[in-house]
């Protein structure tokens, strides 16, 4: 499990790489890691992010409009950063946050 200082670290990388950028979409790699479905995920492309902050075990990116998108690292979760478009990995990718300068990866 991600111990508190790397989920910080984590928060602080995030928030100076997205801050003020444009989030064009989310792509769901397995139905499980999906908590709600309202609003839709579809409902936060084109939205930027305001801020990225931490809550526990959570990050969370707060979008243009008053929207969230919390994600809980679980067990053993990692972020990675890939060029943009890249795939999800096949076994162990979670989810793809895309972005006008890369992909945020979800293991």
């Amino acid at each position: 499990m991600p111990e508190l200082p790397d989920v910080e670290l984590y928060r602080h990388a995030l928030e100076r790489r997205l801050h003020g950028e444009v989030l064009r979409g989310i792509r769901i790699g397995s139905p499980f890691v999906l908590r709600s479905v309202e609003p839709a995920l579809s409902e936060a492309a084109g939205r930027k992010v305001l801020e990225v902050r931490r809550l526990g075990k959570r990050i969370i990116v707060g979008l243009e409009d008053g929207l969230f998108v919390v994600i809980h690292l679980m067990i053993a979760g990692r972020f990675r950063w890939k060029p943009a478009g890249q795939a999800i990995p096949k076994r162990i990718g979670l989810a793809a946050f895309d972005f006008d300068q890369g992909t945020l990866l979800l293991t």
